[in-house]
């Protein structure tokens, strides 16, 4: 026993020689002086001012919102919209102006040209300057066309002309031509089933239904933006009418707590603790409001063209509230109807019939060229006869008029007049005779027709055999995309429908909880008038329900925004919101 007792004061000791060392010990804080505090005097004080709830620049009449409006303004005023709508008007003027290849195209080369050729042989017809000269006009109009099926090209032609020449050998000057006919040419192996024209413009057909699905996701990704937008200003306005009736209920609190001090059934410290509930309700007040500005100008940049707009400076007022549809989602008829509508997943399919498109392509120019080629001409021809001498040339270098001179000489010599020669015309057909009537006249008279074909084989051609080649391998890099976003599609899709399931259920909760938190609320404040409780507890449950209904506001809004998400994840967006996209 005598041994506990001198163990049990080593060890006091010990405990006091620590305490005395230790550095950290400090002497007690004096008492405060509060008997001044102005928050304590028995006398009546006057409530905080109402904060001020002006926004800055939002000065304008209230503008009413529905989420339908609001729709409607961004499908007119939205400017991603408006650049893919741009796309797809683009994307047909492309397509048009492929297609003019299969337009007609009249050619017309009218021509005057005027020809000296030296003339070194006389008795062969030249004149005796030494110079034959021939003028031609020519108008040839012509008509081409190509064939928008089987790769054809025809060419329709009519040639005129009308010529004059001094040769001493012509019989018609002037003399007129005229030549109907038309030229066809057909592939039958290469470029007969498909050409590069064809080939361009089914691909481009193909382009502009893609930007009509890229102009059908960008709708509805706009439409899903109004609509979080939407239920976000719904959810920031009544986070602000919560907190505001949260400041008066503090502010009545104050009231009712000046009257109990002023009859001497409360002490004046309850007057701080409603000061400061009051100021915390002014600090969440204000940043309610803060946030009502933020998500008001998120929506106004999706609904307004540009920052001319009015609406910039009037305050939205949403007039749709948040509803709450508790019919069950079948997750298959989701899914499949996801996978039929989805613009992502339907422009990677007309990716694949464009990658068919070129595969049918390429392997059409891996074969030989074969064309027939055939040409129908039927001439007309006339001309005015030309009169030469019947004796011609110079005595020199023609034997006939080396006579004609020397019985000129014996009859100058007798005193007898030089001999006449008379002037005659070269022999041609009768029909021949005459102006350009004639010559359009004499059509079918001269015919020809020419038939061949045109053959080309390529040795190797490795051009088309690796573009070929390399077709085969998007095709296969395309499989494997689809698939991809089939599956992107298929865990998009669930997580929606997930996240409309949970808050559903997070609605029903949050409901609950504010309807709990009103009955705890009204309980402790006539706990509190009959005083059971204090202030500082009714604080609490009013807290709390602030918190129940700030929840169940957040709850509702991500109940209607999970829904617009799984409209947009079905692609039913459009379809809900009776919107039409015309199909170009």
């Amino acid at each position: 026993m005598g041994i506990l007792l001198r163990t049990a004061a080593i060890s006091l000791a010990l405990c006091v020689a620590v305490m005395a060392q230790n550095p950290t010990s400090k002497p007690p804080a004096a008492d405060q002086d509060l008997s001044n505090n102005p928050l304590l005097t028995p006398r009546p004080l006057p409530a905080p001012p109402v904060p001020d709830l002006t926004r800055l620049g939002v000065t304008g009449g209230v503008l009413p919102l529905s989420l339908a409006e609001a729709i409607r303004f961004a499908l007119e005023n939205n400017n991603e919209i408006e650049v893919s709508r741009d796309n797809v008007r683009l994307a047909g003027t492309t397509l048009r102006s492929l297609q003019g290849v299969y337009d007609p195209i009249i050619n017309l080369t009218p021509q005057i040209s005027v020809v000296d050729t030296p003339s070194a042989n006389i008795t062969g017809g030249g004149p005796s300057s030494g110079k034959i000269t021939q003028k031609f006009m020519t108008l040839s109009p012509s008509l081409t066309k190509q064939f928008s099926v089987g790769g054809g090209q025809y060419q329709f032609f009519f040639d005129n002309q009308r010529a004059t020449s001094n040769a001493g050998s012509t019989s018609l000057s002037p003399n007129y031509s005229a030549s109907v006919g038309v030229t066809f040419t057909q592939p039958l192996l290469r470029n007969r089933s498909i050409d590069i024209y064809r080939h361009d413009i089914r691909i481009q057909r193909k382009r502009l239904t893609q930007s009509d699905f890229d102009f059908r996701l960008s709708t509805i990704a706009v439409i899903a933006r109004v609509q979080q937008a939407y239920w976000e200003l719904v959810f920031a306005r009544r986070d602000q009418q919560n907190q505001l009736s949260n400041l008066n209920l503090a502010r009545a609190q104050l009231r009712m707590i000046e009257e109990r001090i002023s009859v001497g059934a409360a002490a004046p410290l309850d007057r701080a603790q409603a000061l400061t509930q009051i100021a915390t309700s002014e600090t969440n007040l204000l940043s309610a409001t803060q946030y009502v500005t933020t998500t008001e100008n998120a929506l106004k940049q999706l609904i307004l063209h540009n920052t001319a707009a009015g609406e910039w400076s009037a305050p939205i007022e949403p007039t749709d509230q948040p509803s709450h549809d508790t019919a069950p989602i079948n997750l298959p008829d989701a899914l499949k109807e996801a996978f039929a509508n989805r613009p992502e997943l339907n422009r990677l399919r007309l990716q694949r019939e464009i990658n068919g498109i070129d595969i049918q392509f390429y392997h059409n120019q891996t074969l030989p060229r074969v064309d027939v080629q055939s040409t129908m001409i039927s001439t007309g021809f006339a001309g005015a006869e030309v009169q030469q001498p019947f004796i011609s040339g110079t005595p020199a270098t023609n034997s006939t008029a080396f006579l004609l001179d020397q019985v000129n000489q014996l009859r100058s010599a007798q005193g007898l007049p030089a001999a006449s020669v008379p002037l005659v015309a070269s022999p041609v057909a009768n029909y021949l005779v005459g102006g350009y009537g004639q010559a359009l006249g004499n059509f079918g008279r001269f015919r020809t027709v020419t038939v061949g074909v045109a053959i080309q084989l390529p040795l190797r051609n490795r051009t088309a055999q690796a573009n070929l080649a390399g077709a085969r391998i998007q095709r296969e890099q395309l499989s494997a995309t689809v698939q991809a976003q089939e599956q992107a599609i298929e865990v998009d899709v669930r997580n929606a429908a997930q996240a409309v399931e949970i808050t559903r259920r997070q609605v029903l909760t949050a409901r609950a909880a504010r309807e709990s938190a009103e009955i705890q609320l009204a309980g402790e404040e006539k706990r509190y008038q009959t005083g059971l409780s204090t202030i500082f507890l009714v604080f609490q449950f009013q807290n709390q329900l602030v918190s129940a209904r700030t929840a169940e506001s957040r709850a509702e809004a991500n109940d209607n925004q999970a829904i617009a998400n799984f409209q947009r994840a079905t692609s039913t967006t459009l379809r809900v919101n009776n919107v039409s996209v015309v199909t170009p």
